[in-house]
C-alpha cells in the first residue's frame, strides 16, 4: 500500500520555503481543479490531497510537526499525523480560501465555496481559515478614531462569546428573560508514558465534574501538548442547549532516570550561580 507523503503530492524538496510552497500549489490546483478535469474521476481525489498537503506545509507549526513524525516513523508519518488532526484541524488557520480563491479567478471556474463544499459537505462551514486582513489567531480593529491597525491577541471564538455574553445581559435587562446559552468548554491535562504516546491505545481519564469515568483512545505517536477533544463533555448547556467540550493535554512522563538527571542538572547549575 503506498504511503502518502505531503512533500511528493505537492512535488517540492522538504526544505523549500513557503513561497515555493505556495507557487507549487497554484500550479497544482490550476492543472486540477475539477471543472478543468470533468472527464477525470481521479482529478477530485487529487485535488483534495493537494488542498491538505498545502494546509498543512504552509503552517509553520503542522509542517514542524509533520517533519518531526516522518524523521520518527519515515513512510508512515502521514498516518501518524493523520490519527491526530481532523480535516477541520487540518484547514484552520490556513490561507487556502484566498489562495484557492486567485486560481479560481484566473481561469473563470468555480470558487472557493463551491468547490469546498462538494469535497466536504456542510462540515467545510465549521472549518476556521484566515481571513484578508487577519492573521492567525489575531484580528485586526479599524475606526476612525486612529489610523494605525490593532491586533487583539484574543481568538475571535472568545471574542465572539464575548459579545454574545453582553448582549444576553442587555437581554435580560430588558426583558427578564435569560437567553439560552452553551456550556463551557474544560480543560484538563492527561499524563502519559513514553511508551502510551508511541503505541497509543485506551487511556481512563476519571472526570470528576460529571463523576464518571471516561474511555479515551490515545492516537498512536501523538506529541506532547496535543489536545484531544471530547465533544459535548464539557459544561452543560443552560434551557437544553449543548453542552461544551472537554480538551485534554497530553503530557508525557519521562522516565525517573531521565527525570532525575534533568534535576540533578537543575541542581547543578543552581550551585554554580551561587559560586
Amino acid at each position: 500500500m503506498e504511503q502518502k507523503n505531503y512533500y511528493i503530492i505537492l512535488s517540492v524538496e522538504k526544505d523549500a520555503d513557503r513561497v515555493q510552497i505556495k507557487d507549487a500549489y497554484r500550479k497544482l490546483a490550476l492543472r486540477y481543479h475539477p471543472d478543468k478535469n470533468s472527464d477525470n474521476p481521479d482529478a477530485s481525489e487529487k485535488m483534495k490531497q493537494i488542498n491538505e498537503a498545502y494546509a498543512v506545509l504552509s503552517h509553520p507549526e503542522k509542517r514542524r510537526e509533520y517533519d518531526s513524525l516522518e524523521d520518527k516513523f519515515g513512510s508512515s508519518a502521514y498516518n501518524h499525523f493523520r490519527n491526530n488532526y481532523t480535516d477541520e484541524d487540518i484547514f484552520k488557520g490556513s490561507d487556502i480560501n484566498q489562495v484557492f480563491e486567485e486560481v479560481a479567478k484566473a481561469f473563470g471556474g468555480r470558487g472557493f465555496d463551491d468547490i469546498f463544499t462538494e469535497f466536504y459537505g456542510k462540515d467545510y462551514k465549521s472549518f476556521e481559515f484566515n481571513k484578508p486582513g487577519t492573521y492567525g489567531r489575531k484580528f485586526v480593529f479599524k475606526g476612525p478614531f486612529n489610523r494605525q491597525k490593532y491586533s487583539n491577541r484574543f481568538s475571535s471564538n472568545l471574542f465572539q462569546k464575548y459579545i454574545l455574553k453582553i448582549a444576553g445581559s442587555i437581554f435580560k435587562k430588558m426583558t427578564g428573560i435569560e437567553l439560552p446559552d452553551k456550556g463551557s468548554d474544560i480543560y484538563d491535562i492527561i499524563s502519559i508514558t513514553e511508551k502510551h504516546s508511541l503505541t497509543g491505545g485506551e487511556y481512563i481519564y476519571l472526570h470528576r465534574k460529571k463523576s464518571k469515568k471516561l474511555s479515551v483512545q490515545i492516537p498512536s505517536g501523538v506529541s506532547e501538548g496535543k489536545q484531544i477533544r471530547l465533544k459535548g463533555m464539557g459544561e452543560g448547556g443552560r434551557d437544553g442547549i449543548t453542552s461544551g467540550d472537554l480538551y485534554l493535554k497530553i503530557i508525557i512522563r519521562k522516565p525517573i532516570k531521565s527525570a532525575f538527571k534533568n534535576l540533578l542538572g537543575i541542581i547543578r547549575k543552581k550551585i554554580s550561580q551561587l559560586k
